[in-house]
């Protein structure tokens, strides 16, 4: 596995930790259960942290190779370090006397390193993105949102030089082919998985218990990335609404926002992050909702189980995990009807899907649900009911057989190089 930009380790909820974290760590796990002998490489920055880390488990480890300064970098510096990446993978492996069967690699940085390991391997590449530049800058609203061409020229490449690519859903696998014009024919469309034995409903009172707040709070909730793609702003303008119109709920109604770090200075928080504290502010909401920074991954589902509603206001989701997450949990979601989030919420049966910088449209659906306890109980068990078709044992299987459709056409290429010498032979 190469996840290069991004630890599957680490606390989710930063600039660069998401759904791609979860999916490298909980695929990885499904499996070494299998017998299956997985590494995964990324780029080290902490020179603290262990070079090889088993927390995975008996059968994988996680290896981090120094490339450029180890510390965060932004992407862009991550690609001028990728060759020197490459050559720690090839250093270790060496070193370890390890051939690998399969490269599966994540993200355009890992697609590109993938490359160059391949030309000294010759494995195969399976690769997924997890999100395309393409369809981030679709729906950039400032210069600063977009992504670079040189991102969406290498995607446009790895496409074509992958042996198979994943798509997350089939809107993401059309998207591939419209806008790169990749061959609609080695995309193989899998959906991402969910962790059941760790995303269960608990008990809603002892939930908000655990998270320290009152049994009769009325909870709406936020769980991801603080960048500008994930329309936070919106939800924060759409609670300001729902609290216009319930001034009775004041005392009882609160958003909570599980992401990024708060408490840093004004100087070194992210500029999505002032922003909206800035907006919070401006809205006189200061009392109503709460960034409480990142979390680590065994505590949410409490959140989500004590959570009324989990609003998911992005822009762009090329899945949208954290949704699959709460209804696991049994917890209604309300999300924009965009990409894959539009296939893994049923509108009015797991939750509700909204159009996305609508607030007012978000506000009726929170209050909505808000209102109608009874209901929100039946959809949040039809949610929890829809998250088991996701468990990661039936991914994995998907997954496993692409990597066993990928070797074998791998060795029938090398069979037929072979008759080629032969024929030529005098």
């Amino acid at each position: 596995m190469i996840s290069l930009h991004t630890c599957p380790l680490a606390v989710l909820g930063g600039k660069e930790t998401g759904g791609m974290n979860v999916y490298v760590r909980d695929l990885s796990r499904e499996l070494i259960r299998r017998g299956v002998c997985v590494d995964v490489f990324t780029r080290s920055q902490n020179p603290a942290i262990k070079r090889v880390s088993h927390a995975l488990g008996s059968g994988a480890r996680v290896i981090h190779v120094p490339a450029g300064p180890e510390a965060p970098i932004d992407k862009y510096l991550v690609f001028d370090h990728i060759s020197e990446f490459v050559n720690g993978v090839l250093s270790f492996a060496r070193q370890e006397g390890l051939s690998y069967d399969l490269i599966h690699s994540h993200y355009w940085l890992s697609g590109w390193a993938a490359r160059e390991l391949r030309a000294e391997w010759g494995a195969p590449i399976v690769h997924m993105f997890h999100t395309l530049g393409h369809m981030k800058n679709i729906i950039a609203q400032s210069e600063q949102e977009r992504e670079h061409e040189q991102r969406i020229e290498v995607e446009r490449q790895i496409m074509d030089f992958a042996d198979r690519l994943i798509a997350a859903t089939p809107m993401e696998r059309a998207q591939m082919a419209w806008l790169y014009g990749a061959n609609p024919a080695k995309i193989s469309v899998v959906p991402c998985g969910v962790d059941l034995s760790l995303f269960a409903a608990k008990d809603k009172t002892e939930a908000k218990a655990f998270i320290g707040i009152p049994p009769q709070q009325r909870l709406v909730l936020f769980v991801g990335r603080i960048e500008p793609l994930k329309g936070i702003d919106t939800l924060i303008r759409a609670v300001d609404i729902v609290l216009q119109r319930h001034a009775d709920w004041k005392e009882s109604l609160a958003l909570l926002i599980i992401g990024g770090s708060p408490d840093d200075s004004p100087e070194t928080r992210s500029q999505e992050m002032n922003r909206l504290q800035e907006l919070r502010e401006e809205l006189g909401l200061t009392d109503w909702v709460a960034f409480l920074g990142a979390k680590a991954q065994d505590t949410l589902p409490y959140y989500y189980s004590a959570a009324d509603v989990l609003v998911v206001p992005s822009h762009y989701e090329s899945f949208g995990m954290v949704a699959l997450e709460a209804m696991a949990c049994g917890t209604p979601v309300i999300a924009s009807k965009v990409g894959g989030l539009s296939l893994s919420v049923q509108d009015g049966v797991t939750g509700y899907l909204v159009p996305d910088r609508d607030p007012t449209s978000l506000a009726d659906r929170i209050e909505w649900i808000l209102s109608n306890p009874q209901l929100a109980a039946v959809i949040g068990q039809q949610a929890s009911e829809w998250a088991r078709r996701f468990r990661w044992p039936s991914v994995a299987n998907r997954i496993q057989e692409i990597y066993e459709e990928v070797l074998s056409q791998e060795a029938d290429v090398a069979v037929g190089q072979q008759m080629c010498q032969r024929e030529s032979c005098p």
